[in-house]
């Protein structure tokens, strides 16, 4: 099943985001995209996050996305939630041969394509 909000925002510009949507194109990456549809905060962010892969090329094989519902206590449920520790949405965390890189979590004071890309140039730097 696939995110509503993870339908890229047409009127997204990658003007100033030019190193992060190249970090985000880089061979052999994976997202994994955990939010839902009726979250406030996937609204905003995602549409953005979906344009920028959109931007750097990622195709759709490389975009795993994982609807969640809020119990009742706030807790989330959903597909692979508790293997990946979902407790905030939305949540992206970004692979390469199935092992983690990088995660994004709501609450980041920037967005999450700035977020990632910065931290995917610090992980190319380290290795």
């Amino acid at each position: 099943m696939e995110l509503n909000t993870m339908e890229p925002n047409p009127t997204w510009s990658p003007a100033g985001y030019e190193d992060a949507v190249e970090a985000l194109g880089r061979e052999g990456l994976t997202f994994k995209v955990w939010g839902g549809d009726w979250c406030k905060d996937c609204r905003q962010q995602l549409p953005d996050f979906a344009a920028a892969l959109r931007e750097a090329g990622v195709p759709e094989e490389r975009i795993e996305q994982f609807p969640v519902e809020k119990n009742d206590d706030g807790s989330k449920r959903g597909p692979r939630v508790g293997e990946y520790d979902i407790e905030l949405i939305p949540t992206i965390v970004v692979e390469k041969n199935g092992e983690e890189l990088v995660r994004y979590v709501e609450d980041e004071p920037i967005p999450a394509t700035a977020y990632l890309g910065e931290r995917l140039e610090e992980v190319e730097q380290t290795a």
